[in-house]
């Protein structure tokens, strides 16, 4: 240790040239990599890392193969089947048919029509009819959109303004054969080793699959711009709206990129004021901006450089980084200060060695709190929440590093000049907090015992259900879109019910059910959208000729429905049974499944069908019928068959759990379905696992934060009594945050967890400054009091800078387009308002009632 103290005092006084070049020249290197900086937006971000029912997810969705989409809403000015309003429609319908990746598009005005009027099968083989065959009567199609079984809440709104086209987007096989591989050497991995062959093999397949989806992700952005360019010359005509996988992840990435630059900016601009209104001066003002900008453009080098990217929960790394770097700058400028003032008659290097002695430790075991607090951060399983913490702790250490360099090392070039510290009226404020903790320190336990039960209570209010619609400002095209998706078009949320066949447990083949067609690319977000059970065939026209072929050929057997588990009338009357009850649910939309078929087949038979006539009417689907009314919700080979439903996420009374146990209790005591029978997938099911380990997160991160808290405390000072009093008033302010979020009604979120333990890692910062100086100052005088003012006076005013900065810092996330970004800067500094309370009130009169540095006068 002594060695490592020489070597850093002879390299900040003898050659502190040497030391800043090479700092900048490590800043500049890394700086090199910024123009490799990258954005992610993808769905990891909704699910959590080992998540067991996500394979479940991926192998229903493979087995059902469903397409990407984007889905444009069209609320016309004139009726919506005016000539005029459809006429508009087919022009726009026209032009985005013309966007580079739009392999097709259904509407109203091209799906096939077979209730206007009903007609016979022969009919139905002969020619198909849609909106824009000559004579179609224009007010039966619209009760057919309204009330068919097919396009009920999908195709028109029930109030008849809205519709919406689903751009369906081209197929890219190499894309899906890269994560096919990939996946299958992830699920390898995990059950039972890799040799070092396909470990080699798993991270190229990795690495080039993330430099594909970039790319990707240009092309999807660059749609997206140009199906927005289109649509805005309709505004005159109608109220158009874009939703989809792609636009959401668009959308995202420039929010991200939008709070990068927004917090990194109004940060930048917080620094300068706030330094220069603290020292008004300009090298305290220019050395500690330096050190948080070199910091941030380093780490964010490094980052670049290994293709490390952020997220939206980790675009706040930036600002927070600032803030972080600021408050250790902070603590070593004010020391300075302090010291130049007591002592004018000594040497900068005096001066200089002095503030970087004495702040060592304090600084280290703070910056050593923070870190843990954010490495706590990566038990929580959500991959963005991880990452997060990683990039904190890196460049948190960094920050700390370059702090101890760039200041000493920098003031050694600068004349000391005259003491600027005289004439502060910071100590007057933090003074008066110490004599309110004399005076009235009573009143302070007693306030702060009330402040712990409410809390307590509030914590026990605390819910985890959410809305993603809510992450999203009102005026965002993606809460809009999404908005009218869902309440008018049947929802937005997919829950995949899967039932398997009485004598079978839920099937682990990975074959699709209809090995002939094409595959399709992997939702990203897994997402469903209006029309995500209607993946696009390769034929010209998608309901070409939906009831055509020989219903004797040898295609299939007639047996067919004999054979199948489900469809038969036994199998088609349980799944209508459940589809009916799914669909008299009020936060359920739009319900698809075999009996959407079942419906159809028997309106247009005139009654119900036997064994038989289902294996007819099964043979006479054409291929492209066969794609979208039968092959989503069927797979004989296991024996399996799927009902898909959209939930309106905007319904007031939804609760996740809850709506998935009422379906199971249902299919099982109703329906008499066996437990091993029903099986759930979809996006609902993996982002409601997230939402319910939120609670084990926030207990876990917590626990580590606090433990790993309390034996620094115990190294540092060596004394049990001054861990539990130090953790007291940071317990209290995580508990304020959290108790009124729970009174509030405010939801914990993947941002909101994070905040208990940031509360206590940044705020027991102040706590270490404060004991540690209250411990040199009692050392001094003898006496708990005339230690306290003295402490308060001194480390205090720092203490009240860093809170200051931090407070300010944090509210500058509110600025965020994104929701959960608000909230997690809004209630954190209320958090750290309330640690820098407790740390000036509450602490030093628990540390009078102590007495745990010794007795007085010893």
């Amino acid at each position: 240790m002594k060695v490592l103290t020489s070597l850093y005092q002879t390299l900040i006084t003898r050659f502190p040239r040497w030391v800043l070049l090479a700092l900048l020249a490590l800043t500049v290197l890394a700086a090199f990599g910024l123009p490799n900086f990258k954005l992610d937006a993808s769905a990891d971000s909704l699910t959590l890392e080992s998540d067991t029912s996500l394979d479940y997810f991926r192998q229903i969705n493979k087995r059902y193969q469903s397409g990407d989409f984007l889905v444009v809403t069209y609320t016309p000015h004139a009726p919506m089947l005016s000539e005029q309003s459809l006429q508009t429609l087919q022009e726009l319908q026209n032009e985005l048919a013309e966007v580079q990746g739009v392999k097709s598009i259904n509407s109203i005005l091209t799906v096939p029509l077979l209730y206007s009027p009903i007609r016979t099968l022969a009919e139905q083989q002969e020619s198909t009819r849609t909106l824009l065959t000559p004579g179609v009567d224009k007010q039966m199609a619209k009760q057919e959109f309204l009330q068919s079984p097919i396009y009920r809440d999908t195709l028109l709104s029930p109030d008849e303004k809205t519709t919406a086209l689903q751009l369906n987007l081209e197929v890219n096989n190499r894309y899906i054969e890269m994560v096919r591989e990939r996946d299958a050497l992830r699920a390898k991995r995990n059950s039972e080793g890799l040799s070092d062959e396909e470990a080699q093999k798993l991270e190229q397949i990795s690495a080039d699959f993330l430099a594909y989806r970039t790319e990707l992700m240009a092309k999807d952005h660059q749609r997206v711009e140009t199906i927005r360019e289109i649509l805005s010359r309709y505004d005159d005509n109608a109220e158009v709206f874009l939703g989809g996988v792609s636009m959401i992840t668009a959308d995202m990435i420039e929010f991200i990129r939008s709070d990068l630059v927004v917090f990194g900016s109004a940060i930048i601009v917080f620094i300068i004021l706030m330094l220069a209104f603290i020292f008004r001066q300009w090298r305290f003002v220019i050395l500690p901006l330096t050190v948080c900008v070199m910091a941030v453009v380093s780490v964010l080098g490094l980052l670049s450089w290994i293709d490390w990217r952020l997220t939206v929960i980790s675009s706040n790394f930036v600002a927070l980084l600032l803030i972080m770097t600021l408050a250790i700058t902070i603590h070593l400028v004010v020391r300075y200060r302090e010291l130049h003032a007591r002592h004018p008659q000594w040497s900068q290097r005096e001066l200089v060695l002095a503030t970087a002695g004495q702040m060592a430790k304090p600084c280290l075991y703070t910056a050593l709190t923070t870190i843990v607090a954010f490495v706590s951060l990566v038990v929580s399983d959500i991959r963005p929440v991880i990452d997060f913490g990683w990039m904190m702790t890196i460049g948190l250490s960094y920050a700390l590093v370059l702090a101890f360099l760039i200041l000493p090392a920098a003031l050694m070039l600068l004349p000391k000049g005259e003491p600027k510290d005289k004439g502060d009226q910071s100590a007057a404020t933090t003074l008066r907090f110490s004599r309110v903790a004399e005076r009235h320190g009573n009143l302070v336990v007693g306030f702060a015992a009330v402040i712990a039960l409410v809390a307590v209570y509030g914590m026990s209010q605390l819910k985890v259900e959410n809305k993603f619609i809510d992450y999203f400002h009102k005026d965002t095209e993606i809460y809009q879109g999404m908005s009218v998706i869902d309440q008018q078009l049947g929802g937005t949320i997919s829950l995949d019910i899967v039932l398997d066949a009485p004598t079978q447990t839920p099937a682990q083949t990975e074959e699709p059910v209809n090995t002939e067609a094409a595959p399709v690319e992997d939702d990203e977000f897994g997402f469903d959208e209006p029309f995500a059970s209607t993946p696009a065939s390769d034929s010209g026209d998608e309901f070409d000729d939906p009831f055509g072929g020989d219903p004797f050929s040898d295609s299939e057997s007639s047996a067919a429905a004999t054979e199948s588990a489900w469809f038969n009338p036994v199998g088609l009357q349980t799944v209508c049974e459940l589809h009916q009850y799914l669909e008299s649910l009020p936060e359920v939309g739009k319900v698809q499944s075999l009996c959407t078929m079942y419906q159809v087949a028997e309106d247009i038979n005139g009654g119900k069908l036997n064994n038989f006539e289902l294996g007819v009417m099964r043979n006479m689907l054409s291929d492209d019928i066969r794609g979208f009314l039968l092959n989503p919700y069927l797979d004989d080979a296991n024996s399996q068959t799927r009902i898909t439903l959209r939930v309106i996420e905007t319904s007031p009374n939804l609760k996740r759990a809850e709506l998935v146990e009422q379906i199971r209790a249902y299919a099982q005591e109703e329906v008499d379905l066996a437990p091993e029978q029903v099986n759930f997938t979809g996006m609902l099911v993996l982002y409601n696992n997230m939402l319910q380990s939120l609670f084990k997160s926030q207990i876990v991160t917590l626990g580590a934060v606090f433990l790993g808290i309390m034996l620094m405390f115990l190294i540092l000072f060596r004394s049990l009594t001054i861990a539990i009093i130090s953790l007291l008033p940071n317990l209290l302010a995580a508990g304020v945050v959290l108790g009124g979020m729970g009174l509030a009604g405010i939801p914990l979120d993947m941002m909101t967890i994070t905040i208990a333990a940031i509360t206590v890692g940044v705020g027991v910062d102040h706590a270490i400054h404060y004991l540690y100086r209250f411990r040199d100052e009692f050392s001094r005088c003898g006496n708990y009091v005339e230690a306290m003012h003295s402490s308060h006076a001194s480390i205090g005013r720092a203490m009240y800078y860093t809170a200051v900065i931090i407070i300010v810092g944090f509210l500058i996330l509110t600025l965020s387009q994104f929701i959960p970004s608000i909230y997690f800067g809004a209630l954190t500094a209320l958090a750290m308002f309330a640690a820098i309370l407790g740390s000036l009130t509450l602490l030093p009169k628990l540390v009078l009632i102590s007495k745990p540095f010794g007795k007085e006068g010893s």
